[in-house]
């Protein structure tokens, strides 16, 4: 029997998302949605070599994500406006967590898309895929994929696939959320274990070891990316240097031993089923936090609640990225390199992006619909204190927000703050 989703604009709350995401459900309104979109935006086939961009359009998840975009092996999907399901080319299946349903006459061999043999080869099966003169669009394009371009697209060049996929994945579905809390639960355990074992002469290397290996006992597809436990220095002229004269964020985890007192900026990733999490918190080594720095949290704490109280549907990024500044004295309340907040999804940082060099224009009329997932990332900085920072992953409603996040902020404040 088909079971249908409660839709965001019905009064969803939070107990209406499954604890686990119903997979067929998921794969055939994602699917709708990729395909409607397609329609609207006249594409008739899109070739998606993004691994978060295969996982939302096939639902085969892959478990090397952003690695996989340096190995020649990965999935590639073609996605046609007039068949239900997608065409998947996988490389192999040990250890993929092949589990899609995609129909076995839709699933091929691998593509080499690398080298120019293996794009001929791909020219052959779209054109026996594709009707001539047929409007593609493409997520990437590797060099070969360039060099054979007239082969490959011979009613001309593609167009951009973000056009079409961008579109597509901002609204989430309850299934896709449900993918999303449940990777969100399954990395806040594991780090669990990993915040109590901080101590002086820990390294950095040893955290990610215990994080790794708890996430995959409890259900982790994939690593999404290198856990950071950045030690934050105590003023910016100590830290590494910038372009932006700002603070470095991130930094490759090293086998650098923690000392008492350090300051640390986390920042881990998981996905399950393909959906991501992404965790963020401040702690600290040995010690608690001083009079300073529990102000400096106190100061986030007011920032996202100020961002909070105007998030809702209809709400656009300008009007987000106005509060925090207005919340923190005028000044911006995020790294210049980075962002007030960003989607979640089949990748750990999807659009929108608040507050980038995007500019003022892109955020003012970029709208929010129910249903999208949002990361919110303040930073509060203050020479001599090492700064504090911390991540909070909500789903925007008509009304408001549903909190996806449930970690508290110890040894910080307040742990009951934004759990209204």
């Amino acid at each position: 029997m088909t079971t249908l989703a409660p839709s965001w604009t019905a009064g969803v709350t939070a107990a209406d998302i499954p604890d686990l995401p119903d997979r067929g459900r998921m794969y055939r309104e994602c699917g709708a949605r990729l395909r409607a979109t397609m329609k609207d935006k006249g594409v008739d086939a899109l070739v998606l070599l993004g691994n978060g961009n295969v996982v939302y359009a096939t639902g085969a998840s892959w478990p090397l994500l952003d690695a996989g975009l340096s190995h020649v092996e990965r999935p590639i999907a073609v996605v046609l406006a007039d068949d239900e399901h997608p065409h998947l080319y996988m490389p192999f299946r040990e250890g993929s967590s092949f589990e899609s349903e995609v129909p076995a006459d839709h699933v091929h061999g691998p593509l080499y898309l690398e080298f120019d043999e293996g794009v001929l080869h791909f020219a052959s099966e779209l054109a026996g895929l594709l009707r001539a003169g047929g409007h593609v669009a493409v997520d990437e394009l590797t060099g070969a994929m360039r060099r054979n371009a007239g082969r490959l697209f011979p009613a001309g060049p593609p167009s951009d696939a973000a056009q079409v996929i961008g579109p597509a994945k901002l609204v989430k579905t309850i299934d896709q959320v449900a993918a999303i809390r449940k990777a969100c639960r399954i990395t806040e355990e594991a780090v669990v274990d990993v915040q109590k074992s901080l101590a002086p002469g820990v390294r950095q290397i040893d955290l990610s070891a215990a994080f790794v290996r708890r996430a995959f006992e409890l259900g982790a597809t994939a690593n999404m990316l290198e856990a950071i436990w950045q030690v934050m220095p105590t003023s910016k002229a100590e830290g590494t240097w910038t372009t932006t004269g700002d603070l470095a964020l991130p930094l490759l985890t090293t086998e650098r031993a923690l000392a008492r007192g350090d300051v640390l900026w986390t920042d881990v990733s998981i996905t399950y089923e393909g959906y991501c999490s992404d965790f963020g918190r401040t702690w600290l080594v040995g010690e608690e936090p001083s009079a300073r720095q529990q102000e400096q949290f106190a100061t986030w704490r007011h920032i996202l609640d100020a961002v909070l109280a105007v998030t809702r549907a209809g709400a656009t990024c300008g009007d987000l990225a106005r509060a925090a500044i207005a919340a923190n004295g005028g000044v911006k309340p995020w790294l210049p390199h980075f962002y007030l907040g960003h989607g979640i999804g089949t990748n750990a940082a999807e659009m929108p992006m608040i507050g980038t060099d995007l500019g003022q224009e892109f955020d003012d009329n970029f709208v929010f619909p129910a249903g999208m997932a949002l990361v919110l990332e303040p930073v509060v900085w203050e020479d001599g204190t090492g700064g504090y920072r911390s991540e909070e992953i909500i789903v925007i409603t008509e009304d408001g927000y549903l909190p996806i996040t449930d970690y508290p902020y110890a040894p910080y404040g307040d742990t009951m703050g934004a759990r209204a």
